[in-house]
């Protein structure tokens, strides 16, 4: 899955479109419920190095909102990664081209939507 898919996916699950609140960075996206406004993700490109992963380039992660019981074993998965700029205990970083399934992926959106709710 890519950043579009990704945002195909959040507008048909959820009638939602990304919004780029930051002209300093126009590459970061928040996806927001409509009603009370809450982030359920975050999309952003950051470089490699800061998420501590080989390479010169820049990766695209979500952040999303986890069941601070799950953070730990979510962790231990390929391609999921402590929360980039976000509280660490309540959410994480998903490698959005990595090698976490696109299934899973979705259903960490889905708790993460859930949770926020």
């Amino acid at each position: 899955m890519d950043r579009n898919e990704l945002f195909s996916q959040v507008a048909q699950r959820y009638g939602v479109a990304p919004e780029y609140p930051w002209p300093r960075w126009p590459e970061h996206a928040v996806l927001r419920h409509t009603g009370n406004r809450k982030w359920f993700g975050i999309v952003m490109s950051v470089p490699a190095s800061r998420l501590g992963l080989a390479g010169d380039g820049a990766v695209d992660v979500i952040n999303v909102k986890a069941d601070p019981d799950d953070v730990p074993a979510l962790q231990l998965a390929d391609g999921i990664l402590p929360a980039y700029h976000m509280n660490k205990e309540h959410w994480v970083s998903v490698l959005i081209e990595g090698d976490v399934p696109d299934e899973m992926l979705l259903d960490l959106l889905e708790t993460s939507h859930r949770l926020t709710s």
